[in-house]
């Protein structure tokens, strides 16, 4: 099992306020999800940083998602030795940041099961799902997991219960 995700640490959104993370809350959920399976982690990291002050960061977003981008990744991952693949990302403008969008393009996703997961401040997985299915061939795509960011320090029996609910 691999879980591979991309998170945003710095300023953050959190209940109607900005908050400055020093670990962003995707990776929180992650490194919970890893921890539980005993599976392999890889961080989707981009060659450019994104800004961390939140304005600047959700505007460089909806650029790219406007431009339909896929800005370049500073290392990849071999998925073949993977069958479940765990998906991780904030829900930036109702879907996925555009770095995940170039994680899962050109990969070959038959016959491995994807569950996708994402943190949110009241959006929940947006088209992410859908766009998921869309750019991984093959893949079968488990219903998500949607978190709170504000509630990731709290959230292990949640994940818990969907993990079980999705591995039986």
């Amino acid at each position: 099992k691999l879980v591979a995700y991309f998170s945003h640490k710095g300023e953050n959104y959190s209940r109607g306020n900005i908050i400055k993370l020093e670990k962003g809350n995707t990776e929180k959920v992650a490194e919970i999800i890893s921890h539980i399976l005993g599976a392999d982690i890889f961080e989707i990291i981009t060659e450019e940083k994104y800004p961390s002050k939140y304005d600047e960061c959700i505007e460089t977003a909806k650029k790219e998602l406007r431009e339909d981008s896929r800005p370049k990744l500073k290392q990849d991952i071999d998925i073949r030795e993977y069958d479940t693949i765990f998906i991780g990302y904030p829900n930036w403008w109702g879907t996925m940041p555009m770095p995940v969008w170039t994680f899962l393009e050109g990969k070959n996703f038959n016959h491995k099961k994807i569950l996708p997961f994402c943190t949110h401040e009241g959006s929940g997985m947006g088209r992410s799902e859908s766009n998921i299915k869309k750019l991984a061939n093959g893949a079968e795509v488990l219903k998500g997991l949607a978190i709170v960011g504000s509630d990731v320090n709290t959230s292990e029996k949640q994940i818990k219960k969907w993990l079980e609910d999705r591995l039986e």
